[in-house]
């Protein structure tokens, strides 16, 4: 399929899917996204402003007694670096088929997050199989990502990857500059929500296989979580043992969090979080950097990939009214090794990269409405890996519509 006919066909779908199908439960959001920040005087042409604009048509309904078939799609409006850019992308969409042993299927475009939520976090293409053993849940997938788009996969585990995640969507290459990295998973995942009654524990085997031209990089991964509450807190701990093989070495790398939650006795509904995300850097020829499978931006801010790093977060969130609600948040960025990140700051002096503090204020008049405000700044004269770099600050706003 040319690149001509790709677009067509999302096109195609957005078009047809709110008129045609009115008759079953339809609905179109527009999601609207602007920021502006600066962090290198120096640098002229960095585009500081930054928008997003996205139109976001949904259809379900039922198939029968036994499934449920949802669909979504996008077209994104985007002005980075001076330039717009038009983005067609198919969203979640599959179909879920019940069987009478309390199992399910679901096939197509489908959601799946890890027991830690940084190792492969986000939408992927195949089938997953949940099925209720009694005490738990048992389930199994297998997940492709070539044909995701490749700014919202976030996939960079290698140089390669990288380089053409950053590559600008370019019409006349569609297929080199759309699509994700070829990654191929298969995952079983088991889930006990009341472990001993009180303990919630999940765990997880994911294997990753390269399928791009000339990759030769797969790992696989080892996961476990367990959450405890007591009276007004909950505890968390997890790890991950990931084994990789790149180019016939065969390596290891770890990575683990840990967080308390504590749900204040005051009038408003509100919570303080400590918590903590570790990977290891690397060591020698054997003990390598951790290197998730899907990028989750840490910070909200820095934005950085958890690879190298570690991140102690400090987050305050409170419901001051029905309609009304803040986040107020503190992370601090430590270096694993002095070789692996490559963010900013970009000097490698010594292990602390700095702080960040981050504020939002979410406002839904009406039901149908949401209005984000947020704004902060990472402050790399608070450690010592690069002190002297400028202020890295943003402000952003992002406003939500339901319009059927």
């Amino acid at each position: 399929m040319s690149s001509r006919q790709y677009f067509g066909f999302f096109l195609a779908l957005l078009l047809i899917l709110p008129v045609s199908l009115f008759a079953y439960d339809v609905g179109i959001l527009l999601d609207q996204f602007i920021t502006y920040e600066e962090y290198d005087v120096t640098t002229d042409n960095l585009d500081k402003l930054q928008f997003t604009g996205t139109i976001i048509p949904w259809y379900t309904r039922p198939l029968g007694q036994i499934a449920d078939m949802y669909l979504s799609a996008a077209v994104s409006a985007e002005y980075r670096y001076q330039n717009w850019t038009i983005i067609p992308e198919l969203l979640q969409t599959e179909v879920q088929i019940r069987f009478d042993n309390n199992s399910m299927l679901a096939v197509g475009r489908t959601q799946y997050a890890d027991p830690l939520g940084f190792v492969a976090n986000g939408l992927f293409d195949g089938v997953q199989y949940t099925m209720d053993i009694g005490n738990g849940f048992l389930s199994a997938g297998l997940l492709y990502t070539g044909l995701l788009y490749k700014r919202n996969a976030n996939i960079t585990m290698t140089e390669q990857d990288l380089y053409y995640y950053r590559m600008e969507l370019d019409y006349s290459d569609f297929s080199n500059s759309y699509f994700a990295p070829r990654r191929f998973l298969t995952l079983v995942n088991y889930d006990i929500p009341g472990l001993a009654e009180y303990i919630k524990f999940n765990t997880a085997l994911i294997a990753q296989f390269d399928l791009t031209e000339g990759g030769n990089f797969n790992s696989q991964y080892l996961i476990a979580k367990a959450a405890m509450p007591f009276q007004s807190f909950v505890f968390e701990l997890g790890t991950c043992i990931e084994l990789i093989q790149n180019n016939n070495n065969f390596q290891i790398s770890f990575a683990g969090e840990a967080g308390i939650s504590w749900y204040l006795p005051t009038p408003i509904h509100d919570r303080l979080m400590l918590s903590g995300n570790f990977t290891a850097g690397t060591l020698n020829d054997s003990v390598t950097a951790f290197v998730p499978i899907t990028t989750v931006p840490q910070g909200y801010i820095l934005k950085a990939k958890l690879s190298g790093l570690s991140v102690l977060l400090l987050e305050y969130s409170a419901r001051l009214q029905e309609q009304l609600s803040i986040n107020l948040s503190s992370s601090y960025f430590v270096l694993s090794d002095k070789g692996t990140y490559q963010g900013f700051p970009f000097g490698r002096e010594a292990f602390f990269l700095g702080n960040e503090v981050y504020g939002q204020l979410t406002w839904s008049p009406v039901a149908d409405m949401q209005l984000r405000l947020g704004a902060g700044a990472f402050l790399p004269m608070l450690g010592n890996a690069d002190p002297n770099s400028a202020v890295l600050w943003r402000v952003e706003l992002n406003v939500l519509f339901a319009l059927l």
